[in-house]
């Protein structure tokens, strides 16, 4: 992705650019906007449309353009992109997040926070377009913010409005863009918008995101070691703690550090040498031997294997109803909000008939 930008269509003089992120270029022509403009009236049933120009007219620039109406006013929100990057596929992967990011920045066109916004909206586009799966869901936990949101979503129910209170109150996150910061959690599925009598726009968390280390799929190659690798795996496994290697947070440590995600990446493939492994540690011989004593590999015969993967799981947090019979008690949700959570965990429930219900992924 190359950069946004946004446009405001002047009914008398045509386009006229107001902002684009990053900063420090000129804007495309005119001409530009105006084949876009009439991409947009071919298809006026489409909020969003794709141009690429010609490679002589642009380069290798392509474009997605939104085209909001604000005020009575017409604006368009465009993503320029390499189409060596195949950020085209966000229209069909990712269309809510860009239709929420244009509907976003939009509203806040003539404030103060647009500058802020624009930049937020650039990276969350990025980030989606660029990232697997594993790593957006470490961003829940490497981003402050988000992580923070996470911790106060699994107290129970919270309004738009408690939860911006809460984050500039309590936790010193002065300028708040929530709309934007939400859309992970609406996209993974972890929370569900809704309003309920004498609280617009509360949000209800559904799933609840951690990790854990799980054996891996395959065992090594090689027969000689099997049979002492099978019988490890045994007695790690029939030990493990799973729960406090979550609340010590251990494993997303483990995961924040690139070198080792990537050696646990390969080591899903197939096994490797001592020395390929040390190479993607960066030769970093202390953190080898580490990873060795907490049993995350398995090394023998100068060969290294994955003895505990780490995955992400997603999980319906029925620890929640004590929370909330807690909370409505102390008079800090609404009946309305009790109970329309505890709906949402019981419809959960009713799709899985078990309190252990996760998917790891």
């Amino acid at each position: 992705m190359k950069r946004i930008l946004i446009v405001h269509w002047n009914k008398s003089t045509g386009p006229e650019p107001i902002i684009q992120y990053p900063p420090g270029r000129g804007f495309p022509s005119k001409d530009l906007f105006l084949k876009i403009w009439a991409l947009h009236e071919l298809d006026k049933e489409s909020s969003m449309i794709e141009y690429s120009p010609e490679i002589a007219e642009l380069g290798d620039e392509q474009y997605i353009s939104i085209i909001q109406d604000f005020e009575g006013e017409i604006y368009f929100i465009i993503i320029a992109y390499n189409l060596k990057e195949g950020l085209n596929n966000a229209v069909k992967d990712y269309p809510d997040i860009l239709a929420t990011v244009s509907k976003n920045l939009i509203e806040l066109i003539n404030t103060n926070k647009i500058t802020r916004a624009i930049s937020e909206a650039f990276n969350t586009i990025k980030n989606y377009s660029k990232l697997e799966k594993e790593e957006n869901l470490l961003n829940f936990f490497k981003d402050k913010i988000k992580y923070t949101i996470l911790k106060i979503l699994q107290e129970g129910v919270i309004s738009k409005s408690e939860l911006i209170t809460t984050l500039r109150q309590d936790h010193g996150f002065s300028t708040i863009n929530i709309d934007l910061l939400l859309i992970s959690f609406l996209r993974e599925n972890l929370i569900i918008k809704d309003s309920v009598p004498g609280s617009k726009d509360c949000y209800f968390l559904i799933k609840d995101l951690s990790c854990t280390r799980i054996p891996p799929e395959n065992l090594p190659d090689n027969e000689e070691i099997v049979e002492d690798y099978s019988q490890s795996l045994v007695n790690c496994y029939s030990n493990y703690d799973c729960i406090a290697e979550i609340e010590n947070k251990s494993l997303i440590n483990i995961l924040m550090d690139k070198e080792v995600y990537s050696l646990i990446q390969e080591l899903r493939k197939e096994s490797l040498t001592v020395s390929k492994s040390l190479d993607i540690l960066n030769n970093n011989e202390d953190l080898f031997h580490e990873l060795l004593e907490k049993q995350f590999i398995y090394e023998a015969m100068g060969i290294v294997s994955l003895f505990s993967d780490i995955r992400f799981i997603k999980f319906t947090p029925y620890y929640l109803v004590e929370k909330l019979s807690e909370r409505y008690y102390n008079q800090k949700i609404s009946l309305d909000q009790y109970l329309t959570h505890l709906k949402l965990l019981t419809e959960q429930l009713e799709k899985h008939p078990s309190l252990i219900d996760y998917e790891i992924i």
